[in-house]
């Protein structure tokens, strides 16, 4: 994945560039955006559907492909068949990126990916992340809740 997500930035970033001086670079980092999260939010489903559920311990068991190769290095906080809280106190996607010159685009070719992800992977879990290692803080904060088997927010009366 690490190599994918350098790939892609190799590409896009110049892309980025060149759209942005004849189309504005703000309107074209936007329509990036947009595109990575439609993407992602879809690639939450398949992942739903390649794990067999879309209950945290299916999600739980996605974690092998973003910690591969060492490119995520997490500490689990709380796992449970409801919960999953984990800190990434090492992010090798974060270092690739300011390595390549682009650390304002690493939020937008990656931890931008995050809320869409789930949101395709289980439409009634949620996430909340209130910093990133991306940002310069100290570790980023996974904070994954999802519903008891069979319930939804219809079901539960959240919102």
């Amino acid at each position: 994945m690490l190599t994918r997500r350098e790939v892609e930035a190799r590409i896009l970033a110049p892309v980025i560039d060149a759209m942005g001086e004849k189309f504005g670079h703000d309107a074209v980092v936007e329509v990036v955006r947009d595109t990575i999260v439609r993407l992602s939010r879809q690639q939450g489903a398949e992942m739903s559907d390649a794990m067999g559920g879309k209950g945290c311990t299916a999600f739980q068991q996605s974690l092998q492909y973003w910690t591969k190769d060492d490119a995520l290095q997490i500490e689990v906080k709380e796992q449970n068949e409801t919960t999953l809280n984990f800190n990434v106190v090492r992010c090798r996607y974060s270092e690739m990126y300011r390595e390549l010159g682009i650390p304002e685009l690493g939020a937008v070719f990656s931890c931008n990916r995050d809320y869409a992800m789930i949101e395709g992977f289980n439409p009634d879990a949620t996430l909340q992340r209130t910093q990133t290692l991306m940002e310069g803080k100290s570790h980023c904060d996974f904070r994954y809740q999802f519903p008891v088997d069979g319930e939804s927010k219809e079901t539960s009366g959240a919102e």
